[in-house]
């Protein structure tokens, strides 16, 4: 939705009167949890809107060490960029470039329409099993300014071409083959699937991702290690190989996702 269409939308909203909220009919709000008031997610900055350099740098160091910069809100010991890989910009691997134009859209999970900030807070309180980032925090608006800068100069709406994760076929994996794959994986995740954090994730255990993040769906796993790992080599796995492993994975302990956070 363009700035234009965006503030036709709002004034929309405002002739219904009262009675009818902008959260629900935007599906843009936040922190709507019991316990709190219902807070509104800033309106989408216009589509040639520059962000401003210094924040944005202090979003990438947040997007690149995520448990240091942004502590009260991560639950692990994950970084956005442990998954998002090159600071975002990695094809095929959820890569953050092209992104900030297409939002606000309609997200299948949520089953609404959502803003940047809603997609942020569903990687913290799912990949990085921690809470929302208030829409108003510095932690936010470094993060969408870093996210935005990777969008400049490009044509708002259009896909980039490496976006999300590559596309296999539908397989099904076998965790046994998978536990024999993981020894390549091992090498640098450890046995116990430790990892070496901040520089190498964790993929199971406590400081991992909870059980409600797209990596612990093992189609999306699969993908994702077929083009990415292992970090020495990438590609070196076979389909059915990336598979298998992501069934293995998938078989290990982690956080449960807290429910509290289910709008997200």
């Amino acid at each position: 939705m363009g700035a234009e269409q965006w503030l036709r939308f709002v004034a929309r909203v405002a002739v219904l009167g009262a009675g009818v909220g902008i959260a629900s009919l935007a599906g843009c709000a936040l922190n709507q949890n019991l316990a709190g008031p219902v807070r509104i997610a800033p309106s989408p900055p216009a589509a040639d809107a520059r962000p401003d350099a210094n924040l944005a740098k202090q979003g990438k160091k947040l997007f690149d060490r995520t448990p240091k910069y942004a502590s009260p809100y991560v639950g692990n010991q994950l970084s956005c960029g442990n998954c998002h890989i090159d600071s975002g910009k990695a094809g095929y691997a959820a890569p953050m470039i092209g992104v900030a134009a297409l939002f606000p859209l309609f997200s299948q999970r949520a089953g609404r329409q959502i803003t940047l900030q809603d997609r942020i807070d569903e990687c913290f309180v799912r990949s990085e099993a921690g809470r929302p980032l208030p829409p108003e925090s510095s932690q936010m608006q470094a993060l969408v300014a870093y996210i935005q800068s990777l969008s400049m100069n490009r044509d708002h709406g259009r896909p980039y071409a490496k976006r999300g994760l590559v596309k296999l076929p539908a397989l099904k994996g076998n965790p046994d083959r998978g536990r024999i794959v993981y020894r390549q994986c091992a090498l640098c995740h450890g046995s116990d699937g430790a990892g070496m954090p901040p520089v190498i994730p964790p993929l199971w255990g406590q400081g991992s991702f909870n059980d409600g993040a797209g990596m612990n769906q093992p189609a999306k796993m699969a993908a994702y290690v077929y083009t990415n790992m292992p970090q020495g080599s990438p590609g070196a796995l076979t389909a059915q190989q990336a598979y298998d492993v992501a069934a293995f994975i998938h078989q290990q302990p982690r956080p449960k996702f807290n429910p509290v956070y289910a709008r997200f």
